[in-house]
């Protein structure tokens, strides 16, 4: 046995534990074509035994090349890019490569420092949700062979792939589903629509409200889009005269809504009997809230799949033109804006 339990059992330690070369060591774990079933098998036993644990990081490092995906979301408390980034390591997984995941907390300047960081780390290839400006930083990381592809979000031109939904779709639907319900004063709640992603569902809830008689849609722009930035909003609602209060919300995301409805409970206002309520991504905790939320449903298992699955094609062919896959999202109505 080796000798020393709290030290590291070495290539070397494996290869005279097994009677063999060192050489023959690494082609067992990196080339098993080259060796006997029978070396193989004895090489096995000696990791077992020894507790060998393979150091990719030098061997990367040896190669000048790193296996791992570097992933930057905008939020990773939120349950929607949880699953967008389960997704991308499920998909991920299967071709060995890990993911490091960043979370830019909706701040550029943090975004940077994850960029920065992960082209030092030479990582494979790169999945962002971007907050800021970075195009032209991801434009000069690519340039340097880094695959880039964009991860909600679907950018103007070709240059990179991108996994998006059609978020004025989505935004259209929400405010339909509110006007359809009757209401015709609506708030949209959250931000800021600096975010893309936030700007385009507010246009197509604009769009909605424009197309039917005497409605109006007003907005609150958070600067955020978390549980605290919801209860802001709706303290904000509040404060203002009973009769000049919208009588629906629109959140921007499911953490927002579940932040407003928080607030709207303490002071007693009734959901959706004096405002109606609805958010967007669907995630687990809307249908669990005390008033269960309407939602617009983003797959975003899938999306992060898909994101995942364009990454490692443009690892394989750096040459083939982008692809732009773009989910349609569907409404998910429940008691928020239908009543019991």
């Amino acid at each position: 046995m080796y000798p020393d339990p709290m030290a590291l059992a070495q290539v070397r330690d494996v290869a005279t534990h097994a009677g063999v070369s060192p050489a023959t060591v690494s082609n067992a774990l990196n080339h098993p074509e080259k060796v006997s079933e029978t070396t193989r098998r004895r090489v096995q036993a000696a990791i077992d035994e020894l507790g060998y644990v393979r150091n990719d990081a030098a061997r990367q490092l040896r190669q000048r090349h790193n296996t791992a995906v570097g992933m930057i979301v905008l939020d990773v408390a939120n349950p929607f890019f949880a699953d967008v980034v389960r997704g991308a390591e499920d998909s991920l997984g299967v071709h060995r490569r890990p993911v490091l995941v960043g979370n830019s907390g909706q701040d550029a300047e943090r975004e940077l420092a994850h960029l920065r960081l992960f082209e030092e780390q030479r990582v494979s290839g790169l999945l962002i949700s971007p907050v800021g400006d970075v195009l032209d930083r991801l434009r000069e990381i690519s340039g340097r062979g880094t695959p880039v592809v964009l991860v909600d979000r679907h950018h103007g031109d070709d240059d990179f792939p991108s996994v998006a939904v059609d978020d004025e779709l989505g935004g259209r639907m929400a405010a339909e589903h509110l006007l359809d319900q009757g209401r015709r004063r609506l708030t949209m709640i959250g931000g800021p629509t600096s975010i893309r992603q936030v700007a385009q569902r507010r246009a197509g809830a604009q769009a909605a409200v424009d197309a039917v008689a005497g409605a109006t849609l007003t907005t609150i722009d958070t600067g955020a889009m978390d549980v605290e930035s919801g209860r802001t909003g709706a303290r904000r609602l509040l404060a203002e005269d009973a009769a000049a209060r919208p009588d629906a919300i629109f959140a921007a995301n499911d953490l927002v809504a579940l932040g407003a409805l928080q607030e709207l409970v303490r002071a007693g206002v009734r959901v959706p009997e004096d405002v109606a309520l609805i958010g967007y991504d669907d995630i687990e905790f809307a249908a669990s809230a005390t008033v269960p939320i309407s939602s617009v449903r983003q797959p975003a298992l899938e999306m992060g799949e898909r994101a995942a699955a364009l990454l490692v094609a443009a690892v394989d062919d750096p040459d083939a033109p982008p692809e732009h896959p773009r989910f349609t999202p569907t409404l998910v109505a429940r008691e928020s804006t239908l009543g019991g």
